[in-house]
């Protein structure tokens, strides 16, 4: 494993982080400028992040899939847009193989499950294209991949129980008694 307190960083070290979640943006843009990157925007907006991307592109980007007010996706293609040379990597809490393969088609370089641990986050942003990731350190566990998948399919079906159960081919009540528990870590 490569030590990270001794990045060899390009000369062009802005980044610009995009989520909604405030404390996770607050900790990574805290990790991030540790870690010798210049944080030019830390927002948690799609409108936001692509006037800063059309008028001000960084050399790297972290940006959250799922914003309130639109689809991250839309933030890295702005991106490579106005720098073709911007390294982008998604982060999401609703991973699944379609979304991944929409991220990297709009530009990421890579995709990473929520919460992303910083060090996974540098790895990602300085790989080298032709070398494969190593495997995360703490990899989400199964309860929460199940967890994550259920939530998604219930926020896809408009918080309706009956057919997210259906969907899912599961009894609406155990489905009601996994919604109403905490995520799995």
């Amino acid at each position: 494993m490569t030590d990270l307190t001794e990045l060899d960083l390009p000369a062009d070290k802005t980044l610009m982080i995009v989520d909604d979640d405030t404390p996770f943006r607050t900790r990574l843009e805290r990790a991030m400028a540790s870690r010798g990157f210049e944080i030019t925007a830390a927002v948690g907006t799609v409108s936001e992040a692509m006037k800063i991307a059309r008028n001000t592109p960084p050399a790297f980007a972290v940006v959250d899939l799922r914003l309130e007010d639109g689809d991250g996706l839309d933030v890295v293609r702005v991106l490579h847009e106005s720098r073709d040379d911007c390294r982008a990597v998604m982060l999401t809490g609703y991973g699944n193989i379609a979304t991944a393969v929409a991220a990297v088609k709009s530009g990421a370089i890579d995709y990473l499950a929520k919460p992303a641990d910083a060090d996974d986050v540098v790895k990602a942003l300085l790989a080298q294209p032709d070398t494969k990731p190593e495997p995360p350190e703490n990899p989400m566990s199964a309860d929460r991949v199940r967890w994550e998948h259920i939530q998604r399919v219930f926020e896809l079906c408009n918080h309706n129980v009956s057919e997210t159960a259906r969907r899912l081919n599961m009894h609406r009540r155990t489905l009601q008694r996994i919604l109403a528990k905490r995520a799995p870590r």
